[in-house]
């Protein structure tokens, strides 16, 4: 018997307030499963509740104040959101920290926020804080997550942490709870740093309440619906699908096992909502596309008629109109020979709100995913804006757009076309940095620093980010993601760098995908190891290159290329946490490859 949806009336104005109410209506509704022993274990909202409840006690007793900080480091684990919310409810503000990040990058973060107290998941992130901890000189005590067992007098483990609950009234945390109020910091999102050290978004509870209500409005989540959280939990898109949604509208998250386990957790969870950066799409693509290219005779028309069918159907769908009795039909009869037999392997079966963001995702492969009845909604946002600014969102869906402004936001474009948000999901300004706020908010609107168009019905496209545009020797203005998207469209290339920036000409630097090289080799009669400098390859790398050249102007034509000696890394410095790419870094570290490409000239 499916739980009803909570009035969105009667939500209360903060995410740690909505816990609470919506433990006491629907106690026994699931919150959240974990994985143990091979079986997927429930824990209901009345128990979520009692963990955050007996957390924040903890944190009280360990001397978090009211605007006090606390940093979690760490995995996707109830652990995470649990701390996460506990320390909202007694007024504090939680900060996440990127797993894959540098023992001197959490120094960084863990002092700038001032943080007293850090939750870790394991030794190896404990390692990364016992390195730095002589310059922490605000952190007090050190939190592991359960099952990680520290000997060092600064830290607890998770049961000795709620052990100290004992130490602290019920009636404090009451208390600080109705003490909360909506301008009041909630949480900080410290960005991925793609120019420089990163910055400390200061969100409020209203950022994150109001944002959370008009996600679920938009897409219709409530408590029938599940996700699976495996993104990183420190980049707001991911709180908001694990944490601040779920709480405001009763459905429940399964914590994915690891990232390596993330494709066999889809298939077992069947996620009714999914959210995913543009790789997990592409990659989606490739494999599919890869199965379906094997394909032969009768079965070969019955894909791409099928393919056919789903674009079609979903165009019309996505926009809001009646695809019409016959065309329900046929995509009715390509879903029981072909979409049911492809969307169980990604896991995708009762995947009903699919989302991509964080960075720009190319046309080609929505398009593509719509043909095997996978509808991708792209929404684009930053973390200054709580994360969405616009969104795509069924009934309102245009392939290659971001969708139109959220309900409730303002969203225009400068004299130079820069995106300029303003409405109640506009962050406070930037913690311990009032000179990078003044830069940021400007008259109560958030400045972007994206470039982007809006087309006659109000749907928005991104151009590019204003410090990303390469001017070449000639004085032209080139946008580098729209060229990289279209490089990037072809299942070799697994990521595109285009250079160009005071240059003759633009080049580009490729990096081969290995799995999509295996198949070509398998497929070409090359082998399986094939390389990257292999002739066919290489001819295979040069057509990509051409046919992306004819969808752009002359000036905006790759007139070489170099494939990359080893892949784009984050421990390397070259691609942030959610995967954009670092551009000062990468033109730092493959100089060599670079100034090869302008010897000589254009060819």
């Amino acid at each position: 018997m499916s739980t009803p949806q909570i009035p969105t009336t009667q939500i209360p104005s903060t995410v740690p307030a909505r816990l609470f109410d919506t433990a006491r209506r629907y106690p026994d509704a699931v919150a959240y499963r974990v994985k143990v022993g091979g079986e997927w274990k429930p824990t209901t909202y009345a128990a979520y509740a009692a963990e955050v409840r007996q957390a924040a006690r903890a944190l009280v007793s360990l001397g978090l104040q009211p605007g006090g900080t606390v940093c979690i480091l760490g995995f996707n684990r109830p652990e995470w959101v649990v701390c996460d919310v506990a320390a909202m409810v007694v007024g504090g503000a939680p900060a996440g920290i990127y797993t894959t990040n540098s023992p001197t990058e959490v120094q960084y973060i863990v002092h700038h926020a001032e943080a007293s107290i850090v939750l870790l998941e394991n030794a190896m992130q404990w390692e990364k804080v016992n390195k730095v901890r002589g310059e922490l000189p605000h952190l007090k005590h050190v939190v592991m997550m359960k099952g990680a067992v520290i000997d060092d007098p600064m830290v607890l483990t998770w049961e000795q942490f709620l052990a100290r609950a004992d130490e602290t009234p019920d009636a404090e945390v009451e208390r600080r709870l109705l003490a909360l109020k909506e301008k009041d910091l909630a949480t900080l999102i410290y960005t991925s740093g793609t120019t420089g050290p990163p910055k400390a978004v200061m969100l409020s509870h209203e950022n994150l309440a109001w944002t959370a209500k008009t996600a679920i409005d938009l897409v219709k989540i409530g408590p029938d619906d599940c996700s699976l959280s495996y993104l990183p939990l420190s980049h707001i898109a991911e709180q908001m699908f694990s944490i601040h949604a779920p709480i405001t509208c009763g459905s429940s998250i399964s914590f994915a096992e690891s990232m390596e386990k993330v494709p066999e957790n889809l298939r077992e969870v069947l996620p009714t909502v999914l959210f995913a950066v543009p790789r997990i799409w592409e990659k989606f693509h490739a494999g599919v596309s890869a199965k379906l290219s094997l394909a032969t005779g009768m079965k070969k028309k019955l894909v791409a008629w099928a393919m056919s069918v789903g674009q079609r159907y979903h165009t019309a769908k996505g926009l809001g109109q009646d695809p019409g009795a016959f065309l329900s039909f046929q995509h009715t009869l390509a879903d029981k020979l072909i979409y049911s037999k492809v969307k169980p392997v990604l896991g995708l079966t009762r995947a009903r709100v699919c989302v991509s963001g964080a960075a720009p995702v190319s046309k080609e492969v929505l398009t593509f995913l719509a043909g095997i009845d996978v509808l991708v909604h792209e929404v684009y946002g930053q973390s200054e804006g709580s994360g969405p600014t616009t969104f795509n969102v069924p009934g309102k869906t245009k392939l290659g757009s971001v969708g139109p402004a959220i309900p409730g936001a303002e969203v225009k474009l400068a004299a130079d076309g820069e995106i300029l948000l303003r409405g109640p999901n506009v962050f406070l300004g930037y913690y311990r940095d009032a000179a990078a706020t003044a830069e940021t908010l400007v008259d109560g609107w958030l400045l972007s620093g994206d470039l982007g168009a809006f087309d006659a019905d109000g749907f928005l496209s991104i151009v590019g980010r204003k410090k990303e545009i390469l001017i070449t020797a000639g004085g032209k203005n080139v946008a580098p993601k729209n060229i990289e998207a279209a490089l990037k469209n072809h299942p070799l290339i697994g990521e595109a760098v285009v250079i160009g920036d005071r240059r003759a000409y633009l080049t580009a630097l490729l990096q081969v995908d290995l799995e999509a090289l295996a198949r070509f080799g398998e497929l070409s009669g090359l082998g399986a190891t094939v390389g990257a400098e292999d002739p066919k390859v290489r001819e295979e790398l040069q057509k990509a290159v051409d046919a992306c050249n004819e969808l752009f102007a002359r000036v905006e034509h790759v007139r070489k290329y170099k494939v990359l000696p080893r892949p784009l890394a984050i421990d390397t410095g070259e691609l942030t946490p959610t995967l954009k790419l670092k551009r000062k870094n990468i033109y730092t570290n493959f100089a060599k490859e670079i100034e090869e490409m302008y010897e000589g000239g254009a060819s």
